[in-house]
């Protein structure tokens, strides 16, 4: 192949097919535990995360809640993938050899979101959310009836951890930030002085992005073991859940997360029309079960 202008490009050009078709066909479920948050600048402060605009009857004046009660920011951390294709290679037509590598670029790209989300559900149990607590814990403070309360979003244990979440509303237990999507880049002209020194060409990937935990009445953790007798009271502390003031949230788990290790049980529990003993299984579809290796740990 003689090497110009017009070949670099259509050579680029196949290798940007391979990796978008890869990219759209995988596989993801983080969309459906995270809300996707444009970004515009290298961190965005999500001040109103805790305050919830509910409905009270107009007595008097209004009564405003200040949106910047409750300061969180996630700052966007850039990542990189980078390949390198000798020139030779591009000269001998050998492209197709390098397809395999490009689709997996792109499945790796298409599922980083995947890897970022689920770790830090996984983390929740140690990293904070916005009210300084850690996200899954069993203190979490609010404000009822004018009196301090306590309140648990998890079960302590030592197993695999599991997790509730409700991903019905608006807001969601987790947010996935993205300052710009996940940019197919090259680096092909004979004067730049990469390719003049080493004679190779450059493809990559880039992405500003991140994660950040969202409210924490919206999600429950659990390390006890995945039975249906733990189960249920995890799902009916949830539903009880408040916010600051007392008023009820109305909120109804719909995704259960869990390991590999938890698949069976997890199927066991929403899938199954009986339980173990033979009797109605009363949980069968009371939420989508999400099988995912990145909460393993």
């Amino acid at each position: 192949m003689i090497i110009n202008g017009q070949t670099l490009d259509l050579a680029c050009g196949g290798f940007k097919t391979v990796y978008t078709d890869a990219f759209n066909q995988a596989e993801t479920h983080y969309d459906k535990i995270a809300m996707t948050v444009p970004s515009s600048s290298r961190d965005e402060s999500y001040g109103w995360i805790g305050q919830f605009p509910q409905l009270r009857e107009w007595v008097g004046p209004r009564q405003v809640k200040n949106l910047a009660a409750h300061g969180f920011t996630i700052t966007n951390r850039t990542f990189e993938s980078t390949v390198a294709v000798k020139r030779a290679d591009v000269e001998d037509d050998r492209l197709g050899i390098f397809k395999p590598m490009f689709a997996e670029m792109g499945t790796f790209a298409r599922r980083h979101p995947e890897e970022l989300v689920f770790s830090l559900l996984k983390s929740g149990f140690t990293a904070p959310c916005f009210d300084g607590t850690t996200f899954f814990a069993e203190d979490h403070e609010l404000e009822i009836d004018g009196a301090k309360v306590e309140v648990s979003n998890m079960q302590a244990g030592t197993g695999p951890a599991w997790f509730l979440l409700d991903t019905s509303r608006a807001l969601r237990p987790i947010i996935w930030q993205e300052r710009a999507g996940y940019e197919f880049q090259s680096i092909t002209d004979s004067s730049d002085p990469h390719v003049f020194m080493n004679d190779q060409y450059l493809y990559g990937v880039r992405a500003p992005v991140n994660a950040g935990f969202g409210l924490w009445q919206l999600a429950y953790g659990s390390k006890q073991p995945l039975t249906m007798m733990n189960y249920a009271p995890a799902r009916a502390a949830m539903m009880n859940f408040r916010a600051d003031g007392g008023r009820i949230l109305g909120v109804k788990p719909t995704v259960l997360v869990v390991s590999p290790e938890l698949e069976s049980a997890g199927l066991q529990i929403l899938n199954a029309l009986l339980t173990e003993d033979g009797g109605s299984n009363v949980w069968a579809n009371t939420a989508q079960l999400i099988v995912t290796p990145y909460v393993n740990g």
